[in-house]
């Protein structure tokens, strides 16, 4: 099992899925749990959808499979246009991957090839932020900032740099303060400058950054990164591989707070999961140098996989945004994530509860030994509360969601996107029952 040490279950049955529908899933025994992190952040439609399955069987006898090298096939023709239409700008290139980290290695090397091909081969270095996750490739996991993740595989890529991550609940500049100072902005300048513009190639930031716990970025965050980034000449990716199709209410997270990527990675919504594909969208200014040539060849972008724009996971996308756009899910949760942050909002009053943030159908608690302090947890006290305690506990409740200390611990939720009133109450339900609890037990185990 990925990411799940190989003997956390050596006393007890491992759980086993056996089916969805809509916002939940059975286990073997017949048990309901909802799915309050859509599997992985990508069941946006929500489980069982008929309409999908039928796409896959219906495109698999027509054309299983086929590459695009060289060639391409209808559902990744239908596929790229649609995005085009959607994604803000001139954003109007698509390159399949099969999945969200073959998405950010690809934006590494069409990075680095785009500069060289514009004459700048020193420009090899990538920006991305603290705590940040951005996939396991080599590539990927070097953009990635959770260290404990990463030291069992270094040494990585080289040049990649870190920047703060606007994380206001514990941010010693404005912390105290009534409003932020954009000083996690403005450290992206300062590394720029560290490092000499004429090295960096590329700045990676998720719209709200998934590990730490949904960081929302505050008001003029983007705009002025995206100053610093045409400042510099530097490219501004956005890994939207859980951002996009509607988790904040657009089908590009990009569009939520107003900023123009010149590239942006996706996956996971794309399809809801019902088949694996990722992607990158890239404006025409990045790909004319491919296009365009004073030569009687223009360069090839050197870069292929052999399930990228997997014929069936093409037709599984396009049926997955009919219904996105049917049933109208990104104004769906528009009209609903009010309610679900005043629920969850309101667990503020358990002793274990420090933070509440996040946007959309996408939230975070971070959890704190002692609200006065903001302090943080031991290592064994974090493994205690959400290992030994909180996991196993909402587990029984019959709520997936994930409890997650990569950062300081957290418990993350992003329901899919049908979900509405009945299991926003559930959610809040389990929570508050499990959260009190546990706030008694660690405060017994703490004074012992």
């Amino acid at each position: 099992m990925h990411f799940t040490r190989l003997d956390a279950f050596a006393s007890g049955e491992v759980p086993i899925i056996s089916r969805g529908e809509g916002c939940y899933v059975f286990d073997e025994h017949g048990k309901r749990y909802l799915d309050g992190l859509s599997g992985l952040f990508t069941v946006q439609v929500g489980h069982g959808r008929a309409e999908l399955a039928e796409a896959a069987r219906h495109q698999a006898e027509t054309l299983a499979y086929f590459p695009v090298w060289g060639f391409a096939h209808e559902p990744a023709i239908t596929l790229a246009t649609r995005l085009a239409e959607y994604a803000p700008g001139d954003l109007n290139r698509v390159f399949f991957t099969p999945t969200g980290g073959d998405a950010v290695e690809t934006a590494i090397k069409l990075s680095r090839q785009y500069w060289k091909l514009r004459g700048q081969h020193g420009r090899t270095k990538v920006i991305s932020r603290y705590l940040a996750y951005h996939g396991t490739s080599i590539g990927a996991l070097s953009l990635t900032g959770v260290p404990s993740i990463k030291t069992p595989f270094e040494p990585l890529m080289p040049g990649a740099i870190k920047v703060q991550t606007p994380y206001r609940f514990r941010c010693g500049d404005c912390m105290n303060l009534d409003a932020c100072t954009l000083r996690c902005a403005d450290d992206l300048a300062l590394r720029i400058e560290m490092e000499g513009p004429e090295s960096v190639a590329a700045v990676f930031m998720e719209p709200v950054q998934n590990t730490g716990g949904a960081f929302t970025p505050p008001d003029g965050y983007w705009r002025r990164v995206r100053e610093i980034c045409d400042e510099y000449d530097v490219l501004l990716v956005s890994d939207e591989v859980i951002a996009a199709f509607g988790r904040f209410g657009h089908m590009f997270g990009s569009e939520r707070y107003g900023y123009q990527p010149d590239l942006i990675t996706f996956a996971k919504g794309v399809t809801s999961g019902y088949s694996p594909l990722g992607g990158l969208m890239v404006s025409d200014r990045i790909a004319s140098v491919f296009l365009d040539s004073d030569d009687s060849d223009a360069p090839a972008f050197l870069q292929g996989q052999t399930f990228g724009a997997h014929p069936v996971s093409c037709a599984v996308a396009n049926a997955n945004l009919d219904i996105l756009e049917r049933e109208e899910l990104c104004a769906h949760v528009l009209a609903n994530e009010d309610r679900f942050k005043q629920l969850i909002d309101g667990l503020r009053d358990i002793p274990l509860v420090g933070d509440v943030r996040g946007a959309g159908y996408f939230l975070a608690i971070e959890l704190v030994p002692e609200q006065g302090s903001r302090g943080v947890f031991t290592p064994e006290q974090s493994n205690w509360l959400l290992r030994d305690y909180l996991s196993p506990r909402l587990y029984e409740a019959g709520l997936i969601c994930r409890a997650d200390d990569r950062g300081e611990p957290v418990i993350t939720l992003s329901p899919p996107l049908i979900a509405g009133e009945t299991e926003f109450a559930f959610i809040e339900s389990v929570l508050r029952r499990t959260l009190t609890d546990a706030s008694l037990a660690f405060a017994q185990q703490r004074d012992r």
